[in-house]
Parts: structure tokens; sequence; C-alpha cells
């Protein structure tokens, strides 16, 4: 017998198409958005006084909201594993493609970030008792690290000049660091609601980047009378929609669909981004870029699609990490 995964549990009402398609909008244009919304606010704020404010807001209010729908009290553990993950994810992960889109565009940023799935293979391979990637798998990695050399490699690789290699080192030590952070996790104790343990990690985020960023004297670079308005409204925008009312849509999604439809995000945030700043920000889209975004994005599939396919046909594999609440993802 076959279960209709769209089916809610209980008497909750099945929810209706247009829900659905809603949610995947605000999943794929919001998230894709984030890094050119960064872009906007670090034109005049200091970068991680920026991002831990963000954090910290949204950590906040997700929390109240958790604990008003009556979750659980988080516990001292609850609050240790936090400060860990939300360190590798949002200190060192989203904190570097902060930092670098003070030297790269948006969209180039974004697709580094999208070699996140990249950097979990290879450190659960690493791992004594990891998983051998398959073909697929190998050739995914091949692939998408060809396409990395594209974009970071010398200027004679392609059209549109050189670019930034430090940006671009920033942004692949924060997608590595996600990465770990996303594995870790699945190992750390946590609260039973996605939901909570995601505010804890925004709080605990929060307040190291504002530690970060007050520790390497941003709080000398703000000048109130200098933030602009696009700064001020990107920076809400952060952090209602970017932090709270998409990675809602997703744990609702998560509910109501598959999982492998859900991650359909992750070939779709670099294209919108790209598109996104080239729109918005001018940045300029040379086919240096659009070839490596080709590149990656199919290497991503390749990565994701195979991983998907492997648990669906050996559900108990030689080694597997505890089961996360919810698939990780980079909070841009």
């Amino acid at each position: 017998m076959t279960t209709n995964p769209m089916k809610q549990p209980g008497n909750a009402p099945a929810p209706t198409l247009a829900g659905v398609v809603a949610a995947f909008a605000a999943v794929y244009f919001i998230w894709g958005s984030t890094y050119l919304a960064i872009l906007f606010a670090i034109e005049t704020m200091p970068p991680f006084l920026m991002a831990g404010a963000r954090f910290l807001v949204a950590g906040l209010l997700l929390y109240g909201f958790c604990r008003l729908r009556g979750a659980e009290r988080p516990t001292a553990s609850h609050w240790r594993s936090a400060t860990i993950t939300g360190f590798l994810l949002l200190v060192a992960g989203n904190g570097a493609v902060v930092w670098a889109e003070l030297r790269i565009s948006s969209g180039l940023a974004a697709l580094l970030v999208s070699t996140v799935p990249f950097w979990m293979v290879l450190f659960d391979w690493a791992h004594p008792q990891g998983k051998r990637p398959t073909i697929a798998t190998a050739l995914g990695l091949l692939l998408g690290f060809l396409g990395i050399g594209l974009l970071i490699g010398p200027s004679d690789l392609g059209t549109g000049g050189p670019i930034d290699r430090m940006g671009c080192l920033a942004v692949l030590f924060g997608a590595m660091s996600w990465a770990a952070g996303s594995l870790l996790s699945r190992t750390k104790k946590q609260p039973s609601s996605p939901l909570l343990s995601t505010a804890l990690r925004m709080i605990c985020g929060g307040v190291s980047l504002l530690a970060l960023g007050f520790g390497l004297g941003e709080a000398s670079e703000v000048n109130l009378s200098t933030i602009t308005l696009r700064s001020w409204f990107a920076l809400a925008y952060l952090t209602t929609f970017g932090s709270i009312v998409a990675f809602s849509c997703y744990i609702w999604l998560l509910r109501v669909t598959t999982p492998a439809k859900v991650g359909t995000y992750a070939y779709v945030n670099p294209v919108v981004a790209v598109f996104l700043g080239w729109a918005l920000a001018s940045e300029e889209v040379t086919s240096r870029i659009f070839w490596a975004a080709m590149i990656i994005v199919f290497a991503v599939m390749l990565i994701t699609g195979a991983s998907r396919k492997k648990r669906a046909q050996k559900p108990e594999a030689k080694f597997t990490l505890p089961p996360r609440k919810c698939p990780s993802r980079p909070a841009q």
C-alpha cells in the first residue's frame, strides 16, 4: 500500500496546490535573493555586525514563536550543541560568505555556496566508517571541481578577466564549514522541534558574529547617518523573509511533500541569485561564469540525485549518521 505524501497526519486537511506552489516559490526566490540582499546590506553596514544582528533578532523572534506554540524548554546540552553548530554554520559558514561579498559578486558567491554537497560527500567519505561515493557521485565531484577551477583558475581559462580569488576561497571555506556543521549537527542532541533547533543556532551564531564584529573593531565603522535606506531594508528582508519566512516554508514543505522535491532549491537558488545580481546590481555574467554555473549546477544534481537513489535502494547502509530533523541548507 502506498501513502500520499501530501496527506497530513491526523485530522489536518491536505494542503492546497496553491499553498504548495506558493511555498516552493518562497523557498526558490527568497533564498536565491538573500545573496543580493547581503550585498545591499553591507554597502553601508559592517559585515559581521550586520550578520550578527540579523541572526540574533531572527533567532529571538523564532524562539519566542516556538515557545508560545508549546515547544520544550531547551536544556543545557541543547544550548551547547547550538553553540558549536551555530559557530560552524553561521560564523564560519555564513560569516565567510558575507565578508566575501565585499570582494566578489553575489551571484558568484551563490554559485560557490552550492558546492556544499561536494564537501559533505568528501567529509563523509573521510570518516573511518564513511560511505564510498558511487560512480555517479564521483562523476559529480569531478565535474564540480572542474567548475570551481573554471571560476577561480587563471584568467585565460575564460573571458571576463580575473576573479578575486581571496573572496572565492573565503566562500569555499564557508561552504566547507557549513558542510561540517551540517554533518556534526546530526550527532548532537537537539530539541524535537526543527524550528526551535534553528532558533537556538541563530541566537548562538548571532551572538558569536556580534562578538567577532566588535573584536575586529567594526563598531567604529558604524555611522547611522550614513547607512542607506536600501541597507536597512536589506537587513530587515534578511531577518524576516530570509531567516524566518522562507525557512518556515521549507519546514512545512518537508511535511507535505517529498524531500527530493524540496531539495530542488539547491539547483534553483544559484540561478535566481545570478539573475537578480545581473538584473538589479548590474553584476556581469561572463561566459566563464555562465559555463561554470552550468557545470556546478549539473554536478550538484548528480550528487544529490545519486545520494537519494542510494538511500532508497539501501536503507541500511554500512555506516549511517543519526537522522537529522530536516535537511540543512546554507542560511544565507
